[in-house]
């Protein structure tokens, strides 16, 4: 690549980095470390399934926004011609990005149980108070964010190469169950879970929002550039997102199954984030621990704003009209403390809250993805950007996979 052509790239980076948040955030942590310490690395391949439905999906969504000028939502609501069906999927979207906001802001309680003590029901009502951190970066120039998630991101991925570093993996056995896959009635929740952590709702209602911006006029060649960086930058944040999950299951597996007693033997409900921490201080020495705890932190942070931005977009799409970001994050964490708080005080595991809301998520997940595949295959609403047959018919796969794993959870549970 031309050095030119690297400016160019830095310059747009920023629409699929936001996004990618959304597949790094706490939630993942959450399914990650169950699976891992379930199931060790047997459940590798359902990450990298995952991400692939998420790439797939994402750079649809991007596309939308570039093509067409509009959101997803957008869209949605000049197509839901009568008031009821926009109102019903408007509430039906903000109860995705609720349960989504639940994981970011679980992330943020045990982090910061983890790293300085604070006990879950202190931390509970202090993590509350990261929206005064989020509208303080949304109070500035919007590519401060951006910069923002450089940060949070090189946070992560370095402090997850870190423990890689110290748990010292088995390569072989990662790279036998990418290829491998298990399936049975043991793991098939974990696997939706997993699903429902990587390709995430409210990912896909905020991405054609935040590309359509980065389109400069209306001509038909910049839109040809836009959507040529897209494709590279959705390409490259998720995938770094992909390994990121990937060193959270098996740093769980290696950390945690010898440890709890892997799957037959473990009392899942036991299984705590905390706890986790605590094993990995115990084997590998506190920095393991801390280490754990801060990228924890980032993801919790970064997240929390990737969901503030996404609630934005649907409400601004679904109903037209601006939307006081401050008063809405204020209002999200209400909701969101309520319970938490409630799980705490009656001894719920918060690491089971996580799993749970991304179950939920995992089953919202055709909110979105039918519509979007929809729009993206009209050839009157996208031009020469259509979806080709086999982009429409992978597409598809991927939503009729999603749904299958979805029934087969309802059947079994």
């Amino acid at each position: 690549m031309k050095w030119s052509s690297v400016r160019e790239f830095t310059a747009y980076l920023g629409p699929a980095l936001i996004v990618s948040m959304a597949y790094m955030d706490p939630g993942n942590y959450g399914t990650a470390i169950q699976s891992g310490a379930l199931f060790q690395n047997k459940l590798v391949w359902a990450v990298w399934l995952a991400s692939i439905m998420a790439m797939e999906l994402q750079y649809l969504s991007g596309k939308l926004g570039i093509a067409t000028g509009q959101s997803l939502t957008e869209l949605l609501r000049s197509s839901l011609r009568s008031r009821y069906y926009r109102v019903t999927y408007w509430l039906a979207a903000e109860a995705a990005a609720a349960a989504t906001d639940l994981a970011e802001y679980l992330g943020t309680v045990l982090a910061l149980n983890i790293l300085f003590g604070i006990p879950l029901l202190y931390a509970a009502l202090l993590g509350a108070l990261d929206v005064l951190l989020i509208l303080a970066f949304a109070s500035r120039r919007f590519r401060v964010i951006e910069y923002m998630f450089m940060v949070f991101v090189s946070v992560i991925s370095v402090g997850f190469l870190y423990e890689i570093y110290v748990f010292g993996p088995n390569f072989a056995d990662i790279v036998r169950h990418t290829f491998v896959p298990t399936l049975n009635r043991e793991n098939i929740p974990f696997v939706v879970g997993i699903v429902g952590a990587t390709v995430m709702p409210h990912a896909l209602f905020l991405h054609s929002h935040l590309t359509k911006d980065k389109v400069k006029g209306n001509t038909l060649e910049e839109r040809r550039r836009v959507r040529k960086l897209h494709l590279i930058e959705s390409v490259l944040t998720l995938t770094v997102a992909a390994l990121v999950n990937v060193a959270i299951l098996v740093v769980a597996g290696r950390a945690l199954c010898p440890t709890y007693g892997c799957v037959g033997n473990m009392n899942i409900n036991a299984l705590t984030v905390t706890g986790a921490a605590k094993v990995m201080d115990g084997l590998y020495g506190p920095l393991a621990g801390v280490v754990f705890g801060v990228t924890l932190l980032a993801s919790g942070i970064a997240s929390s704003t990737t969901g503030t931005l996404a609630g934005q977009a649907i409400m601004e799409g679904m109903l037209g009209t601006r939307v006081n970001v401050y008063a809405r994050r204020v209002v999200t964490r209400v909701i969101n403390v309520f319970p938490t708080v409630v799980a705490i005080l009656v001894g719920l595991s918060p690491l089971s809250l996580l799993v749970y809301s991304q179950v939920v998520l995992s089953i919202m997940i055709p909110l979105p993805m039918v519509p979007l595949i929809y729009y993206t295959a009209k050839r009157d609403l996208m031009g020469e950007f259509v979806n080709r047959r086999s982009t429409t018919l992978v597409a598809l796969v991927i939503g009729g996979t999603i749904v299958a794993l979805n029934a087969y959870l309802l059947v079994t549970l």
